[in-house]
């Protein structure tokens, strides 16, 4: 319902007052002075001419339009559409012009739901969507379309469960964005035809059974594990690569073991409980050393392991 606007309310009033004032004084106020209110014809004169001029004021004032911003009024002249009138102040003449239709342009949302339709995949699910659209074209909405908004609602509907048969339920879950603005092109193309224009489409919600949502967390959880063991996979390979690789470069360069025995020695060195003894390969004296460092190391923890041996005789 599109409620009038006070200005045209005052300036309708305003009009009538200043059209049936004058003509009232000048035609039916003369009568009363020969007027015989027992019974008179000239009573039943001034009632009709009272009528006809309240009739012939109320015809002036209806020419009178003032519409606001965000209305628009379709013309017909003779029954023929000559377009769309407003905003703000104009006068329509009476017997060949006609006003169609005043209609609001602007931007509107409403809700439109998809119960229990079947995706591609077919699981039955509930489609919520957010529909946001104007009057693009006053004239093609009023003269092409009854009701342009139940035309445009029943095409939002249609476009919408078109489109969750067409996908599987995946994409409705994690490609929402996509499947919006599938949904608004197919909208928009069907919506054009009686002058509405579809601004956005945002998919509110998508229900679906509990026992299909544990099912695919369940089948979450396997893809990830799989996708991890995959990682590592490829991970040891690469590292196998390096290693062959780092080979090949050692055998191929001379003296470079030696260099990476002396690195391997400094990496063992930053061990505070860890004793380097470095000695040349070929040499026995620097052999012995090594030799009893090690087997003092080993009486060292035999000793220490007496006492227990000891303890457990005991018990």
């Amino acid at each position: 319902m599109i409620k009038r606007n006070p200005v045209q309310n005052f300036m309708r009033s305003l009009i009538r007052l200043v059209v049936f004032a004058p003509l009232w004084l000048l035609l039916v106020w003369p009568d009363f002075d020969v007027v015989d209110f027992v019974f008179d014809l000239t009573v039943l004169w001034i009632i009709f001419k009272t009528i006809a001029i309240l009739w012939f004021a109320n015809i002036f004032a209806k020419m009178v339009h003032v519409l606001p911003q965000w209305q628009r009024m379709v013309l017909l002249r003779l029954g023929k559409s000559v377009g769309a009138r407003g905003p703000g102040f104009f006068l329509v003449p009476p017997f060949i012009y006609s006003v169609a239709r005043i209609i609001d342009i602007r931007i509107t949302t409403y809700e439109v739901k998809a119960t229990k339709t079947l995706t591609k995949d077919n699981i039955p699910i509930d489609v919520t969507a957010a529909i946001e659209m104007e009057i693009e074209n006053a004239e093609k909405a009023v003269i092409d379309v009854q009701n342009y908004w139940k035309t445009t609602e029943w095409a939002s509907m249609e476009a919408l469960k078109s489109t969750i048969g067409s996908n599987d339920l995946r994409p409705l879950l994690s490609e929402t964005d996509r499947i919006a603005e599938d949904l608004k092109r197919g909208i928009d193309s069907a919506a054009s035809d009686f002058g509405v224009n579809v601004r956005a489409v945002r998919i509110t919600d998508v229900g679906t059974p509990l026992s299909l949502v544990e099912e695919l967390a369940v089948i979450a959880r396997a893809e990830r594990s799989a996708k991890a063991k995959i990682i590592q996979a490829e991970a040891e390979k690469t590292v196998a690569d390096s290693l062959a690789e780092a080979s090949r470069t050692l055998a191929s360069v001379p003296n470079s073991m030696d260099l990476r025995q002396i690195q391997a020695i400094l990496d063992i060195s930053k061990e505070e409980s860890s004793m380097v003894i470095i000695y040349p390969m070929s040499s026995m004296m620097g052999q012995q050393i090594a030799a009893a460092t090690a087997g003092n190391m080993t009486k060292n923890h035999k000793a220490a392991s007496i006492p227990l041996q000891d303890l457990t005789t005991q018990q």
